[in-house]
């Protein structure tokens, strides 16, 4: 028996940030069962946040046949994306821990410092094969707990109808300039802009990230003058009309609808948005959103990890990292990734689903360019400095603080 399988202390840190943590990239949907009797030798537990795929669903096959596989039965559970969060820890604190747990990646870091998830070390699970910049959203403190298995993130649909009238080259849009340049055609030619979300919560913080990463900002210094120069950025888009002041309410669902009226030339959203954009009726395109002077900025990744929770019969590991490894295994990414309209968090099927689907591609390049919510050790600090974004967001784009002051107060409560 490995020492290091020992059951953790609950740490109130952990506890608290989990409490306020919040998922921006999952679909809702009703939330599942919330039954966690213990289970036999011979059926191993999966927690998941699908509650849309029944029973029937390829999903819920696939962890049937990964069950098979290994020689047990698989009891799976689904719930909500954020009431999956808070279910995974009051589990633990009860010592009741599913044997698999497939969690928001956001949420790994909080859930590993609170002592909730082993290491990848102690399961010794194989993730070299996945790309780092993904890898990193799973990691903290050094060490590594689950593997992605699959990875979504933001990009610019645009309206191929849209920009054709307003005289704008797609091709011209490589930076913050070229594409202010681009939105002032559209404006001109009687169309509307770029509609985003802003609103008061991790998603608004969600679709600011690139704009601050694409400006060389750091999460560690929200007042920085890269962090300012982004934040204006929006707020002289709102100024000039380029953007609608609906941002300042609209989730992405909503600023979606905006983009589908056919009236924008530019929406900033995320892959699972592509069965929407194939019904809106006009002809579309996707570009990674560019950096302030050029190059694919950092989109933040979505996406979920399959984690090993801490058990108290640590006999049960071998058999769990079985179940982990078969459910990330190269042909299962492919099949599952294309049915969550996830781009695969390893190169080698991120290629396969570029050759079977073309339009993947500059999702592929947005992923590859990605980074985790809580990657640079942030940890359990990320929910409290998201807040602060989105508050200074708020701030500057109604009109009640100026960039440059939402954000030094945004950095001072931070803190």
């Amino acid at each position: 028996m490995n020492s290091s399988f020992r059951q953790r202390r609950l740490t109130a840190a952990a506890v608290t940030a989990l409490a306020v943590a919040l998922s921006a990239t999952a679909c809702s949907s009703d939330s599942g069962s919330s039954d966690t009797k213990s289970v036999g030798n011979g059926t191993y537990t999966i927690w998941d946040p699908y509650p849309q795929f029944a029973k029937s669903s390829d999903w819920a096959k696939l962890l049937d046949q990964c069950g098979a596989k290994t020689g047990v039965k698989i009891k799976r559970t689904a719930f909500d994306t954020s009431d999956l969060s808070s279910k995974a820890l009051l589990a633990a604190q009860q010592g009741n821990s599913p044997d698999v747990l497939i969690v928001d990646n956001p949420v790994v870091s909080t859930l590993a410092e609170a002592g909730v998830l082993t290491t990848t070390d102690e399961n010794k699970l194989d993730t070299s094969k996945v790309d780092a910049n993904l890898l990193a959203a799973g990691q903290s403190g050094g060490k590594t707990y689950g593997t992605p298995i699959g990875a979504n993130t933001l990009a610019l649909y645009y309206n191929k109808a849209v920009l054709k009238k307003a005289g704008v080259d797609i091709a011209s849009v490589k930076d913050w300039k070229s594409l202010t340049a681009a939105l002032a055609k559209v404006k001109a030619a009687g169309k509307k802009g770029i509609t985003f979300s802003a609103i008061g919560t991790e998603e608004g913080s969600f679709q600011f990230l690139p704009w601050f990463w694409g400006a060389g900002a750091k999460l560690t210094a929200l007042d920085s003058s890269q962090a300012v120069s982004a934040l204006s950025l929006w707020k002289d888009w709102l100024k000039n009309g380029y953007a609608p002041n609906s941002v300042l309410n609209n989730t992405q669902t909503t600023s979606w609808q905006e983009f589908a009226t056919g009236d924008y030339a530019f929406s900033e959203n995320g892959t699972w948005q592509l069965a929407n954009a194939k019904k809106a009726g006009f002809e579309y395109g996707v570009l990674p959103i560019p950096g302030a002077t050029g190059g694919n900025a950092s989109a933040p990744t979505g996406g979920e990890f399959v984690t090993v929770p801490v058990q108290k019969d640590t006999g049960r590991y071998t058999t769990s990292q079985k179940l982990e490894t078969c459910l990330t295994s190269g042909d299962n990414l492919y099949n599952t990734d294309t049915t969550l309209s996830y781009v695969a968090p390893t190169s080698e099927v991120q290629d396969k689903q570029v050759a079977a689907n073309a339009e993947l591609k500059p999702w592929v390049d947005a992923v590859k360019a990605a980074k985790g919510r809580t990657s640079d050790d942030l940890g359990t600090r990320y929910p409290k400095i998201s807040e602060q974004m989105w508050k200074a967001v708020q701030s500057a784009l109604s009109g009640s603080k100026s960039p440059t002051d939402a954000l030094s107060e945004a950095q001072s409560a931070a803190k």
